[in-house]
This record gives C-alpha cells, structure tokens and sequence, in this order.
C-alpha cells in the first residue's frame, strides 16, 4: 500500500466571528477552493476560547441554508440548535449535530442557555458536506448524534481509540447517515503512539489537530490547531503522538460535480442560485423564530 504524502500544513489564521458566539478560524476554503477539498467544502474551527458569563446567549441568528449539510462537532461547551424543519436539540461535549439544509431551511444556534450563564472553555468545529446534485432539493432532516452513540475502536495497548462519527473504521460503521461516501473520525492518541490510517487514493483526505501535537508519515511536523491536507497520491498515512492528542480525520469521495457557491447557499449552477434566493425571499424555506 502505497504511503500517501502531504500536500500542505496549514496554521491557524487570524480569527474571525460569526455572529457573537463562534470565533474561529478558516480552513476550508481558506487553505484550498471548494472544488480541491469536495465534498468537504467548508470548515470553521473555534479553537479553544474562554466566553465569559452572560445572561444572553451568544450565537447566530436565523439564517437560510440549501444544497448541503451543516456537520458541528462540540470539543467544549453545549450548543442549542433549531431550524424550520423541525429539526433542533442541544449538543454537549463529544456530541455531534448533522443538519441536512437540503431544499432549504432557516437555522439558528447559540450557546446553550445555563452553559451561557457560568461561562466557560469553548471549542467546536463547523464543517459544511456537499450534497450531490440529485439530493441537492430533498427534504431537509437532523441527526443528534450523541457520543454514546458513536463507535469506539480501542488501539492496542490501550493506548488511543477511534472513535467513529460517520463512515467506516475497519468494520465498525459510524452513526451517521451521509448521501455519498466519506468518513469522519475523532482519532485520541495517548503520549508516543502512533497509528496508521488508510482510505483510497481518490478521496479528499485531511486532519485538524483538535488537541496536542503529531508527526505525520514519520517526519512531517503537525502543531495543535494545524489543518494538515494530504495529496492524492496513495493511501496510507502514520499519525505518530508527541504528547496526548485528539486529531480530527476527514475523508471522502469528491463529488466531481459543478459547485455555484454564494453565502448560505451551494448549488450547481448560478440559475440554482438565483432561484435559492428567490426561493428565500418568498418565504418558501419556512419560518423560525429569531
């Protein structure tokens, strides 16, 4: 099997917030188009963050979403969801909540109210999906995924596991259901373990470095809070810990389709796009409550 090298290590930019509640820092499309990364075509990281106590919470208003999924990842702190499907709930640590926009919906998601009012340590990924073009206008749905659910595969020695959100890790299938293939692991590795991943050679495949740092394929350096992108050139990659780290793993088959990309919407065409709009502007994605 055929060692898959790295394409670029990316540190973290200059922060930014999207509305009053996550500060974070772009990966995706940041550190490549959305074309190079499909079907992950879009990657927010807050990085760890200290929110002092409110009575208010912080957050993202309504806002519409269409043609894609809204994956968020919670590593610290509770985030309250809801949009005009139905779909909403809260995510705590560990927990994951899969938005399938779809055809459209209007979404909002703030900090959890009592976790609002003491305050705290705050560190969650946002990751858009790309839906292919055929699923592109089905109905909308949403996956609570709580970490009980999720799969866990201990390493040997019991020195780390894989824990599984979506996709497949060497038989053991991740709760979450997805339009096409990928997979979507959080790997925690104790102090000097090292461990090998495998996916095929056409997937986009990269890491984020959620906590501690690590050696990859032996010599290729990757801090805490570093987006590290793999090339296209084999399948297998050594993920070796220098202190205890939790690495986030993205894989999955491109798409290969056109993408028309504009705000809140992800189509394949511009006219997709207009008639998103449109489609907004008329009140056809529902109604939330701001």
């Amino acid at each position: 099997m055929k060692t898959r090298s790295i394409e670029k290590v990316t540190k973290p930019g200059v922060p930014h917030f999207v509305g009053d509640g996550f500060r974070v820092h772009n990966f995706i499309p940041g550190t490549s188009t959305m074309k190079r990364m499909d079907p992950f075509i879009m990657l927010d990281y807050n990085s760890k963050y200290t929110f002092p106590p409110t009575d208010k919470p912080k957050g993202v208003g309504v806002h519409p979403h269409r043609g894609f999924e809204t994956v968020t990842i919670a590593y610290k702190g509770r985030v309250e969801h809801g949009d005009s499907s139905g779909g909403g709930g809260i995510i705590g640590e560990g927990d994951v909540q899969w938005m399938t926009a779809a055809s459209g919906v209007l979404h909002k998601e703030f900090h959890e109210t009592e976790w609002s009012k003491k305050g705290g340590e705050f560190q969650m990924v946002q990751l858009w999906v790309n839906l292919p073009a055929k699923d592109k206008m089905s109905p909308p749905k949403y996956q609570a995924i709580s970490n009980s659910e999720m799969k866990r595969v201990g390493l040997p020695n019991g020195d780390g596991e894989v824990e599984v959100i979506a996709g497949d890790y060497k038989g053991n299938k991740g709760p979450a259901s997805t339009f096409s293939p990928l997979n979507m692991f959080n790997v925690r590795l104790k102090k000097g373990v090292k461990t090998e991943l495998s996916f095929p050679s056409n997937y986009t495949t990269a890491l984020l470095m959620v906590e501690g740092d690590a050696k990859i394929n032996d010599n290729t350096e990757a801090p805490q809070d570093h987006f590290v992108m793999f090339s296209n050139d084999g399948e297998s990659f050594t993920i070796e810990a220098e202190n205890d780290a939790v690495i986030l793993v993205l894989s999955g088959e491109p798409l290969n389709e056109p993408i028309a990309a504009h705000g809140p919407f992800v189509m394949n065409t511009h006219e997709e796009l207009i008639e998103a709009f449109q489609d907004f502007n008329t009140g056809k994605f529902g109604y939330l409550e701001d």
